[in-house]
């Protein structure tokens, strides 16, 4: 394992050697060279949600969210240690020709591991979804991945942003996220502890917003005393970009830049994404940041360098830069687009049956579009294959594949001299020469992201309701009473109204945005080269009517844990071409207060086709007063099911499952009885309707 305490005391051998206005440039996200002390400039800002992001070519992975739809620890650790690969490949390449340019170093800004508490929030595409237990796991597992167990960090990961945030994008940088205690430790905060004490995370980066008050990036509360005092993190803390300055310029918390600059080193604020910390020298001067402080914070920073091993040799100098977009990274991108995919519905059109079909027409505006196979934060493939030509090369010889863009994206015409909805008429056409129509509509990174970085400038990257835009619904809605057998592939980071297309439509394939060449994937779901076996990492609730405000941060009413509506689609839900139930459950040994313990529960396929399924536990106390309103998710295990197999599956539940958070934010065991749900969705009465049947109940007595 690293040495953190060698490569704490060569960083502090090194930083002595350093002048104070050393010292404090090298807490710039662009640090400069020191060439005296044989110290090359590096630049600490790198992507890489779902492969190595803005530095030319890389693998292209499923956006974050379509990775989480997988609920696959293993295969996501996989694909970290893969990015990682890439990561130090590039890097390699780039230091060999003296490239220290941004997108080019070895800290990776990921994974995004806030809650998706709101569909309308344009960021949760970043995240793993809105569930605190499934994202905990997954974020270790990506962090484990990229940092690797070897001598050195393969690369350092950052769970980011620390802490409350989810939007709205448009009043980021000076929205104060209010908070109780209890929605902060058992909602927001648990994912980011579970980074370091479990993954080790080797950053963290703070938000926009204030919460409770205090900016994210200059907070007592959540750096000094929470971070680094209750969970003893040791890595560096980094701003998220140009925050700093919104601490005067914005929320108003402070006057000057050496103002700003002094509250977010004061808090623990290392390395500073932004010019704000080039005001150091000045707060120094000032007497409002000491020099054991610039000092500390360079010593952290030097610290990663050294962890990661950029003033020595590693066993990672030698991976050559042919590992970039490798055969086996790509097969890598195609398994998990295809384990990430969610049927949320099928009438039994799907799988298709080339030998039944003629002619498949293939419509929609994100049919033949490559951005909305790549999310944000992307990099650059040698090659895109959309769901369009997924289609053309899966069907063969023998099947013509008409096409037709249908409408565009968002606006009312494709042509600008045209009429409006001036495909609509080209649609119609190829759906009624058509045996079946898959069509395929959604959103964008143009539409849904990150403030400042989309075409969606009437929301700074949020959705303002759960609508498609405008002309996909006229679209939807023509295709379907064509009365041919549609297929609707939505191509989207989150959740959409979709009551028109369950009520009129055969099918349909939540593909999220599955990489470069998802449209292989989705090609191999439709001709069941594959089975589906995605679920929903987030709530597809029905409509937004009586929803919290945006603004609101509590949890009430939100995501399946608060939910006090039936939902169309929920939590956790997803079909595969088998039919999966669980038959048994039981506890092989007592449960203990404070220890994990194990669910044994046997699975079987009655179905006619194997298929990969999701097993999940399901944890709600009887006797107390602090728990969530329904039930949380507490483990959940991948298996492989042929047809007509039965099989075995043990589940380990972490202790922290018979837990409460009460109105202080104290977590700890209350009353002694708790039913536990084994099944393969949630139990509520809508999984149950949808998938055919419900979970097995334990009943927990400690």
């Amino acid at each position: 394992m690293r040495d953190r305490k060698k490569a704490a005391e060569a960083a502090k051998n090194l930083v002595a050697q350093m002048t104070l206005e050393e010292r404090a440039s090298q807490l710039r996200f662009d640090a400069p060279g020191i060439p005296r002390l044989g110290i090359p400039a590096y630049n600490w800002w790198n992507e890489a949600l779902h492969g190595v992001a803005r530095a030319g070519v890389a693998t292209s992975f499923p956006q974050a969210v379509g990775m989480a739809a997988a609920f696959d620890e293993e295969l996501l650790e996989e694909v970290g240690a893969a990015v990682a690969a890439e990561g130090r490949a590039k890097y390699n390449a780039f230091a060999a020709h003296g490239d220290r340019d941004i997108y080019k170093g070895l800290t990776f800004w990921s994974p995004n591991v806030n809650i998706f508490r709101d569909p309308r929030w344009g960021r949760g595409h970043e995240t793993y979804g809105e569930d605190p237990y499934l994202t905990s796991r997954l974020g270790v597992a990506y962090v484990k991945g990229l940092q690797g167990d070897g001598e050195h960090l393969k690369a350092a990961a950052c769970a980011k942003h620390f802490a409350v945030h989810s939007g709205p994008e448009g009043v980021r940088h000076e929205f104060d996220a209010r908070v109780g205690k209890k929605d902060l430790y058992e909602t927001y905060l648990p994912a980011f502890e579970a980074c370091v004490k479990e993954g080790e995370v080797e950053a963290v980066m703070g938000a926009y917003n204030r919460t409770n008050g205090e900016p994210c990036c200059g907070s007592n509360t959540l750096i000094r005393d929470i971070l680094r005092k209750d969970w003893n993190f040791a890595g560096h803390f980094v701003s998220d970009c140009w925050a700093i300055s919104d601490f005067h310029e914005r929320h108003c918390v402070t006057k000057t830049p050496e103002e700003s600059a002094a509250m977010a080193l004061k808090a623990g604020c290392d390395v500073n994404c932004g010019v704000t910390y080039l005001h150091l020298l000045k707060a120094y001067e000032q007497g409002m940041v000491t020099e054991e402080e610039i000092t500390q914070a360079a010593e952290r920073l030097f610290t990663t360098r050294f962890l990661l091993g950029c003033f020595e040799k590693t066993a990672y100098d030698e991976i050559p830069y042919e590992t970039v977009e490798c055969a086996e990274h790509l097969k890598l991108a195609q398994k998990m687009a295809r384990e990430g995919m969610v049927l949320l519905k099928n009438d039994g059109i799907l799988p298709l049956k080339k030998d039944g079909v003629k002619t498949i027409g293939v419509i929609g505006p994100n049919a033949d579009n490559r951005t909305a196979l790549i999310g944000n934060y992307h990099g650059t493939s040698s090659r895109y294959i959309t769901v369009l030509e997924g289609i053309q090369d899966a069907a063969g010889e023998d099947v013509r594949v008409l096409y037709s863009q249908g409408c565009h994206l968002f606006k009312d015409r494709v042509e600008g001299l045209g009429m409006r909805q001036d495909r609509i008429s080209e649609a119609l056409t190829v759906a009624e020469h058509s045996d079946v129509v898959v069509l395929c509509l959604g959103l964008d990174e143009t539409l849904e992201g990150e403030e400042g970085d989309t075409g969606n400038s009437y929301a700074s990257g949020d959705k303002q309701d759960l609508n498609l835009p405008e002309v996909q619904r006229e679209l939807l809605e023509a295709v379907a009473g064509c009365k041919k057998p549609v297929i609707l592939c939505m191509m989207t980071g989150s959740a959409v109204d979709l009551c028109y297309a369950d009520a009129h439509v055969n099918a349909i394939l939540q593909t999220w945005y599955p990489g470069a060449r998802g449209g292989k994937a989705v090609a191999d779901i439709l001709f069941g080269a594959c089975s589906p076996s995605g679920k929903l990492p987030v709530t597809f609730y029905k409509d937004l009517e009586g929803f919290p405000a945006f603004e609101d941060y509590s949890m009430k009413g939100r995501t399946y844990r608060y939910l006090e509506k039936e939902p169309l689609y929920p939590f956790g839900y997803g079909l595969t071409y088998g039919d999966v139930s669980v038959e048994e459950a039981c506890l092989p040994a007592a449960v203990r207060e404070g220890e994990a313990f194990v669910v044994e529960a046997t699975a079987v396929n009655r179905g006619t086709c194997g298929t990969d399924e999701v097993i999940q536990v399901y944890v709600k106390p009887e006797e107390s007063a602090h728990a969530v309103r329904n039930h949380s998710l507490c483990a959940f295990a991948r298996v492989r099911l042929e047809a007509g197999e039965s099989r075995k599956v043990a589940l380990r539940v972490p202790a922290e499952a018979l837990t409460v958070v009460d109105g202080e934010g104290r977590r700890f065991v209350e009353g002694r009885r708790f039913t536990l749900y084994v099944g393969t969705g949630q139990p509520d009465e809508r999984s149950r309707t949808l998938l055919g049947h419900g979970c097995v109940k334990i009943a927990v007595e400690l």
